[in-house]
């Protein structure tokens, strides 16, 4: 797979002199696809173009989307990249042990994404990814700026595209390369299981986020397959049949 193909994926950033710097270190390693969402500042600004210096045809041509849903579509692997330890069972990996594993979406594009300044990513945007990665610093200090955290991740992605086609990316990154379901259609699933579940009453409306973040984690951690995924629904659409007709049974 080329890095061309990898989408660097900024979420709310609220520096025009992030952004600019992001597109000149994307340059330097051979990206090309920079993905704004909802961005809070002049990306196309004098700032932006300034800290761009020769990469400025990579700040032009930057999609900007309203939310990362809308930048994943097409997106088979996502990995997102995160500061805090949270309480789940999905490992934080170093940069170099994962991400090597968005290499292997050969003509599907791949995603690695980045928070806010401030506060990084919410639960809710982890939810999206399906590995996550910490960059190892200093625990004294333990705050990176944001392009420089896309220049590392650029650095060591760039080092395994570099292999040549015989050497064995699989062993690298740790899960074997699978005919995995794009991201977006993953998420319809998952919004057509969270219906069923509060149909039937198994989650409750004022618990449902957390609870379906942890029903995402288990599946994530899977990693679903194109035709998974159609017999995970066909099982939803007749659970839902089966409801329906005990319902109508009853009101007999």
């Amino acid at each position: 797979m080329s890095l061309t193909e990898v989408k660097i994926i900024l979420v709310e950033s609220a520096g025009a002199l992030n952004i600019g710097s992001t597109a000149r270190v994307m340059k330097n390693f051979g990206f090309s696809q920079l993905i704004l969402v909802n961005p809070q500042c002049d990306y196309l600004g004098q700032g932006a173009k300034m800290m761009a210096v020769h990469a400025q045809d990579i700040l032009e041509s930057a999609l900007v989307v309203e939310t990362l849903p809308q930048a994943l579509k097409g997106c088979k692997h996502a990995i997102a990249t995160t500061g805090v330890h949270h309480d789940w069972n999905a490992p934080l990996e170093t940069p170099r042990t994962a991400l090597p594993w968005l290499l292997e979406t050969v003509g599907q594009p791949a995603a690695l994404i980045f928070g806010r300044e401030d506060r990084g990513l919410t639960n809710q945007e982890l939810n999206y990814a399906q590995r996550f990665v910490r960059i190892p610093t200093n625990p004294a200090y333990t705050s990176l700026n944001l392009a420089t955290s896309v220049a590392l991740c650029c650095y060591e992605l760039s080092q395994f595209a570099d292999l040549s086609p015989n050497d064995d990316l699989d062993s690298l990154s740790g899960i074997s390369s699978r005919e995995l379901a794009p991201l977006d259609v993953v998420e319809s699933y998952y919004q057509q299981l969270q219906s069923l579940l509060l149909n039937i009453g198994f989650l409750h409306p004022h618990t449902a986020n957390s609870r379906m973040e942890k029903i995402r984690q288990i599946y994530n951690r899977s990693q679903l397959q194109t035709q998974e995924i159609a017999m995970l629904r066909g099982m939803i659409r007749q659970i839902k049949w089966a409801v329906e007709k005990s319902s109508s049974n009853e009101n007999l």
